[in-house]
Order: structure tokens, then C-alpha cells, then sequence
């Protein structure tokens, strides 16, 4: 009654911002995602450690915060009946900033939790069993270019393209590893009750999705930029007009996107994508990598530069 499993961070380029049904974490849109390759969180499921209440641990610190979310997940995939977990999380990269953390740790929980169930969910089924305890994780189930969409009282998940089929580079800029100071679940209620942008938003986002699932199915590399900055802006115009504003961004955030315009002034094929956080996402083409990766790495506030491929979705693996 042990396995572990590992998933990969997903960075939305058509957004995912807000709920049509808080209670069961249903988004407001659809979205469309890359799945990361070299950044993970692996999480080990053990349900027979003679535990007499759930455990979590994150890199290998009691983590009492997020257990009640990761117990209600659990209970998702066993039932209210199930043996007390423990659970050990390991990750490699900044958690709560802004970097899909909790959309890799989901996934990568609900496939561990039904292989210690010895459970036989397919990839469909945990989907929505991983959007229902954080929305964004429902995509790193699955990898390459991923398409999130609403289907009545849940959601249906699908790869759009496997990431060998256009094996694009993301340049992450992390501009501080600090938690966010409004977790994102929180923020979009928030702008949900008082953006008078939310609601525009929700009507654009149809367009949005299909110039980008055009743009991906063409390999055009210019229009899914153009459509995932413009998409990207407006999430966050959308945050700005919040009361009170949800701002995430720092100096070293416009910085880096001012690095950005200066490269595809340039001719560097380049664009960027920020979710709720202050860490920006270049993605470029594999020739542009290096380039791109020294002119973020050269701003001024930028910490550290983390590149990464696209990869596979979540599954088990081998305990080290």
C-alpha cells in the first residue's frame, strides 16, 4: 500500500483564472497548457505506516498547512474510509511562487494514491480528480500541449500535441522564491466578485483557445506568442482591476519583459507568459535558448534561470 509518482509543473499559455463552481473547483474557462520537462515533484503515498491520522511531508519538513487540502484529495481517490497517509513530497523547484507547484503536486498525488489503492483509474478519471483539489492540475496528467475544457458538471483533458512534436524551450526567469502573499484560489474569488473585467474575460476566452489550438496545429510560432502574451496581459489586467488589486508582479518581472521585447526586436523567436506570481516564462524555439537564457540571467532581481523542455504527464514511478 506504497507508491510513488511524479508530475510536471504545466505553464497555461491560454489562462486559467477563476471558478464557475468554487465547491468543486470547477473553472470558469478553458485553458491551454505546456508540460515541463526538467522541473517535478514526486509525492510517495503510504498507507500502511500505522499512521492514526494523515502526515505530510515536504522535502522533508512537517507541512500541517496544505495537509487538510492534500487529505480532502486523498479522500477523492480512496473514499472517507480509507487507511491514514503518509505522504512525502520532494521538489525541485520554488513552491507556492508562482511556478504550478500545486498543479504538479495533484497530479502526481492522485496517481500515487490510486496505485497504493491498487486502484485502475484511467488518465481521464484522476484528471478530474486533480482539477477538483487544484484546477490547473487536471493538465499535468497529461504532457506535451494540453487543452483543458469544460464539459457540463466537470471537465474533459486531452493532448493537443506531444511535446516531441514541437520541442519548444521555457526560459524561467525566477525573480524571488518567496510565497505569494494571496494564494491563487483565493485571488481569483476575489476578482471573480469584484473585477469589472472578469466578466469580458470569460467571453474573449473561446477566441483566445482557438487561435491558439490553430497556432499549435501549424507549428506557427509568431501566433501563439502574439495570442499567449495578449492572453497572459489580460489575465493580469483583469487581477489589476480587482478590489482590492491582486498585484503579483515585482520590478524584476517588468524587467524581465522588457529583456523580452528587446530580444524579438532582435529577431529572437521569444515570447513570455507570467501566471499568478512573479516568475516570468520565456518560451522560445531550442536555437534561441542560450540567448535568451544569458539575457534574463544578466536583469537586474533575477535569481536564477531554470530551463526546462517539454515532457510527459504524471505517472508511477520507482521509489529512490
Amino acid at each position: 500500500m506504497r507508491a510513488t509518482a511524479r508530475a510536471q509543473p504545466n505553464i497555461a499559455l491560454i489562462k486559467y483564472w477563476g471558478k464557475r463552481d468554487p465547491g468543486r473547483n470547477l473553472p470558469a474557462v478553458g485553458s491551454i497548457s505546456i508540460t515541463l520537462d526538467e522541473l517535478f515533484t514526486e509525492m510517495q503515498v503510504d498507507l500502511d505506516a500505522g499512521e492514526q491520522r494523515d502526515r505530510l511531508l515536504v522535502n522533508g519538513l512537517e507541512d500541517r498547512q496544505m495537509l487538510p487540502r492534500v487529505s480532502r484529495c486523498l479522500d477523492s481517490v480512496g473514499g472517507p474510509g480509507r487507511p491514514a497517509a503518509v505522504v512525502r513530497s520532494t521538489c525541485n523547484f520554488p513552491i507556492a511562487a508562482g511556478l504550478a507547484s500545486s498543479a504538479a503536486a495533484f497530479a502526481a498525488l492522485v496517481v500515487a494514491a490510486d496505485a497504493a489503492l491498487a486502484g485502475s483509474r484511467d488518465t481521464a478519471q484522476l484528471a478530474s480528480l486533480a482539477g477538483q483539489a487544484s484546477g490547473s492540475a487536471a493538465r499535468s496528467l497529461y504532457g506535451g500541449f494540453v487543452e483543458l475544457t469544460n464539459r457540463d458538471d466537470d471537465i474533459s483533458v486531452q493532448r493537443l500535441l506531444a511535446g516531441d512534436g514541437w520541442p519548444l524551450k521555457v526560459v524561467v526567469a525566477i525573480t524571488t522564491p518567496s510565497h505569494k502573499a494571496v494564494a491563487s484560489g483565493e485571488a481569483m474569488e476575489i476578482s471573480r466578485k469584484t473585477s469589472p473585467f472578469f466578466g469580458r474575460w470569460v467571453d474573449q476566452q473561446a477566441a483566445d483557445l482557438d487561435e491558439a489550438r490553430e497556432a499549435i496545429g501549424a507549428r506557427d510560432f509568431a501566433r501563439l506568442g502574439a495570442v499567449a502574451e495578449h492572453n497572459c496581459l489580460k489575465m493580469h489586467s483583469v487581477m489589476w482591476a480587482s478590489r482590492p488589486p491582486m498585484i503579483y508582479w515585482n520590478s524584476a518581472t517588468l524587467a524581465c519583459m522588457q529583456v523580452v521585447r528587446d530580444l524579438q526586436s532582435a529577431g529572437v523567436a521569444v515570447f513570455f507568459t507570467i501566471d499568478a506570481g512573479p516568475q516570468l516564462k520565456a518560451v522560445c524555439l531550442p536555437n534561441d535558448e542560450a540567448r535568451v537564457r544569458e539575457a534574463l540571467a544578466a536583469t537586474d532581481g533575477v535569481s536564477n534561470v531554470m530551463v526546462s523542455g517539454l515532457g510527459a504527464g504524471a505517472r508511477r514511478v520507482n521509489a529512490a
